[in-house]
């Protein structure tokens, strides 16, 4: 049994379990799970999303659901949580500002069923802090960087930290004013970054919707 996708590797077990054994077996496929936009589910800009905690934070996790499309809500709320269908529809059916209260029930619904109400509690309450008050929140996900001797600039630390994959795409993100530190606009990607804000944490935000807490070790 497997994914409609695996239909090949099912009828290549057929055969072999045929040859080998004699015998006589059935495959089965299921749709796959896909957004509105045809992707398969979890295969996100940012990778898998997996449901070990040690994997993925419950933060992240609670984020990928509040990060749903539009399009996605309703279906998603029938898929993934209890709630009942005829709820399911009408927060389906919101538009404009109602329609993010009905994906933050959606996130919290589901990371509840994963992780438990106290992490999609604490979640929720780093979100609103990230997103409203501008704070960092105690959730989001640490990412780290060895500080040499002379310093770093702010586009090296985002390269060895793995937040962007090259310098070049590092140097996009700043050139598009989609950098920020501490919630202030970052340029300059030559900029060298203190030390001490580095030990301390720096949030570091990637456009709209990727939060980290950038902190530094010195070599």
């Amino acid at each position: 049994m497997g994914g409609s996708d695996q239909w090949g590797n099912i009828i290549n077990g057929i055969d072999l379990t045929r040859r080998v054994l004699d015998h006589e077996i059935w495959g089965l496929t299921s749709p796959l799970l896909t957004t509105s936009d045809g992707r398969k589910m979890g295969k996100s800009a940012g990778g898998a999303v997996w449901l070990n905690g040690d994997m993925l934070s419950p933060y992240d996790f609670w984020q990928f659901w509040r990060n749903t499309t539009d399009a996605d809500v309703g279906r998603f709320l029938k898929l993934y949580t209890e709630l009942p269908v005829e709820e399911c529809d009408r927060l389906g059916s919101l538009e404009g500002q109602a329609i993010n209260d009905a994906k933050i029930i959606l996130a919290n619904a589901v990371t509840t069923l994963l992780h438990g109400a106290e992490a999609a509690a604490s979640a929720e309450a780093t979100a609103r802090k990230v997103f409203e008050e501008g704070g960092a929140g105690g959730d989001l996900a640490e990412v780290f960087v060895t500080i040499p001797p002379e310093g770093i600039t702010a586009n090296a630390a985002l390269v060895e930290s793995g937040l962007v994959a090259s310098g070049k795409e590092g140097k996009r993100a700043f050139q598009g004013g989609s950098v920020k530190f501490n919630n202030e606009k970052k340029t300059d990607p030559q900029e060298i970054i203190a030390t001490e804000d580095l030990l301390a944490g720096i949030k570091v935000s990637l456009g709209a919707k990727k939060h980290f807490m950038l902190k530094g070790k010195q070599a």
